[in-house]
């Protein structure tokens, strides 16, 4: 039978031992025959027995000591529950201690099997070690414990021994008592040092998700715009951060940190704003950032620190989709020059940045290339990629070609608290595994000692790091494994016979090459960084744009993403589309139809900046697509003149045109960068030449001389009839002197003789103003002349 694997290799037992198993075996006859006589008949058999030994549900919540010694006692507490829909009677929980497990492989073998089989299974041990369960009704649980001195377990000698935790009973429809459930477990046993212990390293992740928009407040600080307030959830105490500080500040592992982790709290503890719909709100979780990141320093003080690239960048998806798009491998780079000043100035503890972790562990020939690209020099493996052929475990470090180590971490202790660990049960059984486990590594060759590294999940949530402290405690007494750093497990002596060659790309994980970015992300990201160059070169103050959104490109390949399509696409259209409304706050006011009236004139053509930093190292040029009718600058069809524009300010620039012929002219305004790139859209606005000719002056210059003739004789005919009403006044006057005559009246002047005010430069903003409005100007407007 497949179960009778699971006992291969035990050790020679002592003739009590053996005497019980060998009532266990004689138990097996009746199955024994069953097989003899006809595979139909043992089908039937072994299924009802299946089916009947899953009728309760038996859990183990609780083992003490997780690895005991030869003094202690074994104490074990679970729930059993009826699943069935008849009462279960006569009930009894059974303790049942198998062989010894003499190989890793035969130790996961047991850890599948799930029923209960006469004739392989061994039976109880003494019966005064047993729990009565009162009848259990359908659907319904009651506690047990079970304790046992450990001398009265009967184990043999060193090794990993599989226990049995059964609940057997009767019901109606089954009048005979059996086994009705059952649950497996493992105990470690090694109650004396190990001559050669297996030095162990525990990477410990301090990683989170994605928090920080790109967004900043408009104010001298930047303030920071979070997403939302989930990160303070998990700052918050009981939550995972929290949890992962406060648990592994008490255990011997090696911290592996996110630095964008550290940056996006340290933005927390001064002001910063939260999205809430199309606005943001004030956070309130300064204190909370503080007291985290304090604690961080306190946990990680004197330990071996490994700082990642910011953001955790996906090494795979740079490796298989990144490099087909140009660029994209600078960002690495980056993000690995940064990751140690960011640990250094915010935790003051400088870490490792040689180490590289792809995803779970999976690497070949191109993430390797990639992974070392930006200076790393070790990469950590898993040993479910870099596979060995061996019968024992070799030591995690080999080399692998080009001065890089793989540090190859050990798969089934990587993975052992992958599941679902709020339950107490499931924590339990993975601890135990996990002991088991490391016993076996140990026990395989004790002569000689080996360094393995256990590599876990890179997010654990609170209830599988404390399942985790619960098995590195179990450990404390260094009976057989001792704990040791990564950074010395790197340097550890690789063994000769250990898998150098690193996998090809068609070995690659297909469920991790589903997850990956796809090639259209690095385009999204090719686009965002080259928006950023060419709006940087204009800035004063680069500082304050060139790092918020180059931290948020790294952001864009987080291994955060995996999995999840959407929500990637949504935080690369962010950026971009935040970087844009950016450069888009330097602009030409749109201008609309302008009249030219003589033959030369000004066309003023204004820069507006809204951004709080001056702009610099732009040209602004201003073309017309007809210079034989409207020239610029000395006769040239195109004129151009430097731009610099204060924050918060606009700036009008004056081109000096020449008019040659009458008729509309299209003129086209346009913002460069000193390096010739075309900046922001281009401005549009015609020119309407009204060019006054000397004939057209002569005609006017006659008309002013007729309508000054014409004055003139309206004036002395006017003058002619006042003197002949004075000499008929002179004639009636009973006395007149030449002194009493008044003199002529004062004329009043003629038509058009009023002086017209200077027009100046009426229109014409200012060569350096205030904010303006930002409209086109109106229709009709004038240039100056």
């Amino acid at each position: 039978m497949a179960e009778a694997a699971d006992f291969q290799g035990m050790n020679p037992s002592p003739a009590r031992r053996w005497l019980r198993r060998t009532a266990a075996l004689i138990a097996g006859v009746p199955l024994a025959a069953g097989l003899v006589c006809g595979p139909t008949a043992s089908s039937a058999h072994a299924s009802g027995e299946a089916n009947v030994s899953r009728t309760v549900d038996v859990s183990l919540n609780a083992l003490t000591p997780l690895a005991p010694g030869e003094s202690d006692t074994l104490t074990i507490s679970g729930t059993v529950y009826n699943k069935g829909g008849q009462t279960v009677t006569n009930a009894q929980v059974d303790l049942r201690v198998g062989p010894t497990l003499s190989s890793r492989s035969s130790i996961d073998s047991a850890a599948e099997r799930t029923g209960f089989a006469y004739g392989v299974d061994p039976s109880p041990i003494d019966d005064k070690y047993t729990a009565e369960i009162p009848p259990l009704g359908s659907h319904i649980s009651r506690e047990f414990t079970l304790s046992v001195p450990v001398s009265e377990l009967e184990l043999d000698g060193d090794g990993v021994y599989q226990l049995g935790v059964s609940l057997s009973g009767q019901t109606t429809s089954e009048p005979v008592k059996q086994v009705l459930g059952i649950e497996r477990t493992f105990l470690p046993w090694q109650p004396e040092a190990t001559e050669k212990k297996t030095q162990l390293t525990y990477l410990w992740p301090l990683i989170s998700s994605v928090h920080l928009t790109s967004e900043t407040g408009s104010d001298e600080q930047q303030t920071p715009v979070f997403e939302d307030e989930t990160l303070a959830a998990e700052l918050s105490p009981g939550g995972r951060l929290e949890q992962l500080v406060s648990i592994g500040s008490e255990l011997p592992v090696t911290w592996v940190i996110d630095p964008d982790l550290l940056a996006t709290v340290d933005a927390m503890t001064g002001n910063y704003r939260v999205k809430n719909g199309t606005t943001t709100v004030a956070g309130k979780n300064q204190a909370l950032a503080k007291r985290w990141l304090s604690s961080v320093e306190a946990a990680v003080k004197g330990r071996k620190v490994v700082a990642l690239p910011f953001a955790d960048p996906d090494l795979a998806s740079l490796a298989h989709r990144g490099k087909k798009v140009s660029g994209s491998l600078s960002h690495l780079q980056s993000a690995t020059a940064v990751a140690e000043t960011t640990v250094e100035t915010i935790i003051h503890v400088k870490p490792s940045i040689d180490f590289a972790w792809p995803v779970d562990g999976a690497i070949d020939s191109s993430i390797v290339d990639v992974a070392t690209s930006a200076g790393a020099h070790k990469v950590i493996a898993r040993s479910d990629s870099l596979r060995d052929d061996l019968s024992y475990t070799p030591n995690s470090a080999r080399p692998i070609g080009g001065g890089t180590t793989a540090v190859v971490a050990d798969a089934r202790l990587s993975t052992a608290f992958q599941g679902d660990m709020i339950h107490t049960g499931d924590s339990t059984l993975a601890v135990q595994e996990f002991l088991a486990q490391t016993l076996a590594v140990t026990l395989q060759n004790p002569g000689k000692q080996r360094s393995i590294v256990v590599a876990p999940q890179r997010m654990p949530t609170a209830s599988q790091a404390q399942s985790m402290a619960r098995a590195l405690h179990a450990l404390d007494a260094q009976r057989w494994t001792q704990p040791l750093d990564l950074i010395a497990a790197a340097d550890a002596k690789p063994d000769a016979k250990a898998t150098t060659k690193v996998p090809s790309s068609s070995r690659y994980p297909d469920e991790l090459s589903k997850q990956e970015l796809p090639v259209q992300a690095f385009h999204d990201i090719r686009a965002t960084q080259n928006t950023l160059d060419n709006f940087k070169v204009i800035l004063t103050a680069q500082d304050r744009v060139v790092t918020p959104f180059g931290r948020s490109i790294d952001r864009e390949m987080s291994t955060f993403w995996r999995g999840n399509p959407v929500g990637a696409q949504q935080y690369r259209d962010g950026v971009r589309f935040y970087l844009q409304s950016l450069t888009e706050e330097v602009r030409l006011i749109e201008k609309s139809q302008v009249t030219l009236s003589g033959r030369s004139a000004t066309i003023p053509v204004t820069v507006q900046n809204k951004l709080l930093q001056g702009i610099d190292n732009l040209v602004l040029r201003l073309s017309s697509d007809n210079s034989t009718r409207l020239s610029l600058d000395d006769d040239k069809g195109v004129a151009e003149q430097p731009i610099k524009v204060d924050g918060g300010h606009s700036q009008s620039v004056k081109f000096a045109t020449s008019a040659n012929a009458n008729g509309p002219v299209l003129m086209r305004a346009q913002l460069y960068t000193e390096d010739g790139k075309p900046y922001g859209a281009e401005m549009q606005f015609t020119v309407k030449v009204s060019e006054i000719t000397p004939t057209v002056m002569l005609v006017i210059a006659g008309g002013v001389l007729l309508l000054v003739l014409a004055g003139v004789r309206m004036y002395s005919q006017r003058k002619r009839a006042a003197a002949r009403q004075q000499d008929g006044s002179d004639a009636l006057a009973s006395s007149a002197g030449s002194d009493g005559c008044e003199g002529p009246e004062d004329s009043e002047p003629a038509e058009g003789d009023i002086d017209s005010p200077d027009p100046g430069h009426p229109g014409d903003p200012a060569p350096d103003t205030g904010p303006e409005n930002g409209k086109a100007s109106g229709t009709g407007e004038k240039v100056d002349r």
